[in-house]
């Protein structure tokens, strides 16, 4: 018996150690894998090898699912935690080169783990839901998404059961809902995106109180889908009848605003590839080298048509996931404000520019240095202070964002943004990340307005009166609430 292929794997590169063991495993015990199945206790080392070759053995050969499985049923020892851990890693680090077959097989066979309630299942489908690349509309993609979300709805009692995965896949399908929604396509597509609002809905509407684990970033995701009917309602919801959501906690969106989003939920829309060449890029390449890395990144991953919509949750990765040491701080390693800086010339399109921009300054908008970190907002600061005078456009098209953010992103919350973004500006100069504004306040190539506006924000001024309330309250009119999308 043959074994089949797994991989796809060009000529110039090296074996992947992963794949070589796994068929490695199933050569040596090919035999053992059909019926009738040996009765004996395996040893560690034998059941080790016996997950390694039934794995092979159910992703190469479908016509044997079934027998490989109950295989499988019959010898588990762990909770299945072993076998979950072997698909898992071929998944981190490999599903792009997979075959069809297999990957087929693979979504196949985690539906049965689920069912089972595997150990580590979770662990799984979060991989699985990272390999969704964003931008990406190709009938390959646009499957992966459609089956994991079958999957998901299928097992929707199971879900409740694991908040981590429920609020994962929230995230992954309203940001992949927003791009999504925009294209007019096959029977195919149209069917997936009544899939995403029916099951994102779902989730808002029946677990709420589990969303807001997501915090403020939840906001950023639903503002694009606004035009949405189900989602209007839902909007509407949100501002007007809060109490309609059921949870206790929630009266006002400041709630949620107030609500840092955990870093485990930016690696979502990142696949593992994209994150270890991120990483590199801002761990290893030096200033000056830096041209020739960012080219084999853009060509890697942002010339594709519709890449640019990934460009926001690059930037809100190497803000929020992404905090170097500050050996690497002091070194002469590239810096995380001129990545974000050549991300921003790699927009094309106002509206792409735009996201990139608000993922940008978010955190400025809601920062209380009780729960935020002031890595998020070092990026957004540096690049500002560094980009004069030289790039001054640069500087002057942020600070415009900036202050338009605060007076229109959220008009009845104004004071709450504001305060955010006088706390963000009152830290990074205590902590000595810019001594002071004055390369800004000072810089002749601002306008006279923007530099006084900068200047309401700066430590020891006072804010307009209109602005003034007292700690801990947050104006909110009865009237006319809105969320204004940048």
């Amino acid at each position: 018996m043959s074994s089949g292929e797994l991989l796809r794997i060009a000529a110039h590169e090296a074996k992947n150690s992963t794949e070589a063991s796994l068929r490695e495993a199933f050569l040596l015990i090919q035999n053992q894998l059909k019926p009738p199945f040996p009765l004996t206790i395996p040893s560690p080392s034998e059941y080790s090898q016996l997950n390694r070759a039934i794995a092979f053995g159910v992703l190469t050969e479908p016509h044997l699912t079934k027998t490989h499985l109950t295989h499988l049923h019959a010898i588990v020892v762990d909770g299945y935690e072993l076998f979950t851990s072997i698909l898992f890693k071929l998944c981190n680090e490999s599903f792009p080169k997979l075959l069809d077959s297999p990957k087929s097989q693979l979504l196949h066979v985690c539906s049965t783990l689920v069912k089972v309630s595997a150990i580590k299942i979770e662990s799984l489908l979060i991989s699985l839901l990272r390999q969704i690349n964003g931008g990406d509309f190709t009938e390959s993609n646009l499957w992966l998404s459609s089956e994991l979300l079958k999957m998901l709805s299928d097992n929707w009692n199971w879900l409740l059961e694991e908040p981590s995965v429920l609020t994962s896949a929230l995230f992954v399908y309203l940001r992949l809902l927003s791009d999504h929604y925009r294209l007019a396509g096959s029977v195919k597509l149209e069917e997936l995106k009544r899939m995403e609002i029916d099951f994102c809905v779902k989730v808002l509407r029946q677990c709420f109180h589990l969303c807001l684990q997501i915090g403020r970033d939840l906001v950023r995701l639903l503002q694009d889908l606004v035009y949405i009917s189900e989602f209007k309602d839902l909007w509407k919801d949100l501002l007007f009848d809060p109490k309609k959501l059921g949870v206790a906690e929630f009266s006002d969106l400041s709630d949620i605003y107030r609500i840092r989003t955990p870093t485990h939920y930016f690696l979502l829309r990142i696949p593992p590839e994209m994150e270890s060449q991120l990483r590199f890029l801002l761990t290893y390449v030096r200033w000056g080298n830096q041209r020739r890395y960012q080219a084999w990144f853009a060509k890697k991953h942002l010339c594709w048509p519709g890449s640019e919509t990934v460009i926001s949750d690059i930037v809100r990765f190497i803000c929020c996931a992404h905090h170097p040491s500050n050996e690497i701080i002091q070194s002469n390693v590239i810096s995380r404000w001129a990545v974000i800086g050549w991300l921003l010339k790699c927009c094309r399109r106002n509206h792409f520019e735009a996201n990139v921009k608000l993922a940008l300054f978010y955190d400025w908008l809601f920062f209380d240095d009780r729960v935020d970190s002031i890595m998020n907002i070092e990026p957004a600061m540096l690049l500002m202070v560094n980009s004069v005078p030289k790039y001054v456009d640069i500087a002057r098209m942020l600070l415009e964002f900036l202050f338009l953010l605060v007076d229109n992103y959220d008009v009845d919350r104004r004071v709450l943004l504001a305060r955010g973004v006088k706390a963000s500006c009152s830290l990074l100069v205590m902590k000595g990340v810019v001594h002071s504004m004055e390369p800004l306040t000072s810089c002749d190539l601002l306008s006279p307005m923007l530099r006084e506006k900068l200047r309401s924000f700066l430590p020891g001024s006072e804010l307009n009166d209109k602005n003034k309330i007292q700690e801990g309250e947050v104006s909110v009119s009865s009237e006319g609430k809105r969320l204004v999308q940048c």
